[in-house]
């Protein structure tokens, strides 16, 4: 509870920098083309080959049953509700997030982020707020990539490799999934990139002197922000499903 508190204290201090702007642009957009632009690649390839896989294991099943047409349905929500932002935001954590608390700790143990303070900037401010900026805006964004690879893969699998009729396949997908499932993943993704930089820079201030400390604060910040990410999304899930069972009943009831 304690290192709780703390870590909500340190998000407080990171989002307040964000309000005043207490960060230079030019951080900024460093921190911007690291978590967006050098990214963007491991994200696609893991969210096509994702696509590939759940095809490839899931069509047996439906095939066993004559339901092979309602595969892309299927997938597709599964996808776009739940893999793409938590495979884009566990790929972020493991690269991105490592990295920052690693810098972050890095800067602890050189005293540069003492420096800053006796220059009278607030570290947390300077050095967290662009890079929650990044992570929130930036993987919405990858999520996108990642869905729309993934439903690249799954389509390419289905109609090409076990010849699905392209028309039912695509008739099913339109049938159930909604902008509603859409605006959940991004949602999503919106919230795990604000809390896994706030775990990686927490854990990056709170480094141990030396390379062994570094390194701890490295493999800290990404098993913390895949245990969160995990958590946050079955919230978030059944959060989603009681809002959408509360606007539209009928709907729900029909869907159940």
């Amino acid at each position: 509870m304690v290192a709780l508190g703390d870590w909500s204290l340190f998000s407080m201090r990171a989002c307040s920098g964000v309000l005043q702007r207490a960060f230079r642009g030019r951080e900024l957009l460093r921190v911007a083309f690291e978590v967006g632009y050098s990214s963007a690649g491991v994200v696609g390839v893991t969210g096509l080959f994702i696509g590939m896989v759940l095809a490839v294991q899931a069509y047996g099943q439906f095939h066993t049953i004559g339901l092979e047409t309602s595969l892309g349905a299927v997938i597709h929500m599964s996808v776009v509700r739940e893999l793409g932002p938590v495979l884009a935001a566990v790929m972020l954590a493991g690269r991105v997030g490592s990295a920052m608390a690693a810098e972050l700790a890095t800067m602890r143990v050189t005293e540069q982020l003492d420096a800053l303070a006796c220059l009278g900037v607030d570290p947390v401010k300077y050095l967290v707020a662009p890079r929650l900026i990044a992570c929130v805006l930036l993987l919405p964004l990858l999520t996108v990539l990642a869905d729309l690879l993934g439903l690249a893969g799954s389509t390419l699998i289905s109609l090409h490799v076990y010849r699905i009729d392209s028309y039912h396949y695509w008739r099913h997908t339109q049938e159930f999934v909604k902008v509603w499932d859409v605006c959940t993943g991004l949602v999503k993704a919106i919230v795990f990139g604000g809390v896994l930089s706030l775990i990686a820079c927490h854990r990056g201030f709170h480094g141990r002197a030396g390379a062994e400390g570094v390194g701890r604060a490295a493999t800290e910040s990404f098993v913390w922000s895949f245990i969160a990410i995990l958590v946050i999304d079955l919230f978030m899930a059944m959060f989603a499903n009681s809002l959408y069972a509360m606007l539209w009943p009928a709907t729900a009831n029909k869907v159940a």
